[in-house]
């Protein structure tokens, strides 16, 4: 039987080089670069739990809380996740062009309006009871955080995909 790995966070100093990629120094001084950040659970607990990983996928260090982070090392992180990661939120849906798939489905995200195509039903993942994750036909993720939080009409339309 393997003994659990035990998670600590390792002092480490983080900072862009020339080519805009993330570089992290160890406590004894050993440089990784190309560095990036990756979450543990980056819908249900994105500030909570990364590791930062070498170009190989190997994780160098491990940061349980980027609340816990000084203020510049947590600015990088922060903006590498913004560069990496792409997923708006859903905040109602106006209108879709059908009940049959695929549909085009003209929505309101955190980002602003847009619209994306369903190419089936199957694209529509339940991740938690109130929570879903829909790929479009180009591969982005939308998320609803909170399936009743969305407006009458929004659920209305949604229910006839799930």
């Amino acid at each position: 039987m393997s003994t659990p790995m035990k998670w600590r966070q390792s002092p480490f100093e983080l900072s862009r080089g020339p080519s805009g990629r993330l570089a992290l120094t160890t406590a004894d001084g050993e440089v990784h670069e190309a560095v990036a950040p990756v979450r543990a659970f980056p819908i249900a607990a994105p500030n909570e739990g990364f590791a930062i990983v070498n170009p190989d996928g190997q994780e160098v260090a491990w940061v349980d809380r980027l609340a816990d982070l000084p203020e510049t090392v947590r600015k990088l992180i922060e903006e590498e996740f913004a560069t990496r990661e792409f997923m708006p939120e859903i905040r109602r849906l106006r209108r879709v062009s059908s009940f049959a798939t695929p549909s085009t489905w003209d929505v309101d995200t955190d980002r602003g309006e847009t619209s994306l195509v369903l190419k089936g039903e199957e694209d529509i993942l339940r991740l938690t009871q109130s929570t879903l994750l829909i790929e479009d036909s180009h591969g982005i993720h939308f998320l609803i955080r909170n399936l009743h939080a969305l407006d009458r009409a929004s659920r209305k339309l949604l229910d006839r995909f799930l």
